[in-house]
């Protein structure tokens, strides 16, 4: 039986999704079960009885809580998303509730995939994922991420 993890939803249906810390195997089948084969972890540890699931392949971005990613850390993620996508899979991506790191990265995705500006992408994932970019300095990586790809 699996059970849809806290705080899951799609931002690009079939590609790339959010969601809070996963806890239960049951929370990974359900990830797997919607063809997610690769799970971005933005969370100072891992998440908890990960090895349950062998099919889910695990990234670890390190960001700690209430900063912002590197633009590094934004260009990984994306060549994370990019790779798998491109394989026919779809990625999830979460931190420890869903909101400030998991939807910096997300805004990032939709400047990169939707050619929106900075301030547009972070007013659409929080449309989409209420609470999402919970700091300025969140929200300055966004803005200047698409700055850098202008």
């Amino acid at each position: 039986m699996s059970r849809c993890p806290q705080n899951f939803s799609w931002v690009e249906p079939g590609r790339l999704a959010g969601l809070a810390l996963p806890r239960l195997p049951e929370e990974y089948r359900f990830l797997v079960e919607n063809n997610i084969l690769e799970l971005v972890s933005l969370t100072e540890r891992l998440p908890p009885q990960i090895h349950s699931c062998p099919q889910l392949q695990l990234h670890h971005i390190c960001i700690l809580d209430f900063t912002p990613p590197s633009p590094e850390q934004i260009h990984r993620f994306l060549g994370i998303v990019k790779d798998a996508n491109a394989r026919g899979t779809a990625v999830a991506v979460h931190c420890m509730h869903g909101h400030g790191r998991t939807g910096t990265m997300l805004a990032c995705f939709l400047v990169q995939t939707r050619k929106l500006s900075g301030i547009d992408a972070i007013n659409e994932i929080r449309r989409m994922r209420p609470g999402s970019i919970e700091t300025h300095e969140q929200e300055k990586a966004v803005v200047q991420f698409y700055q850098r790809t202008k």
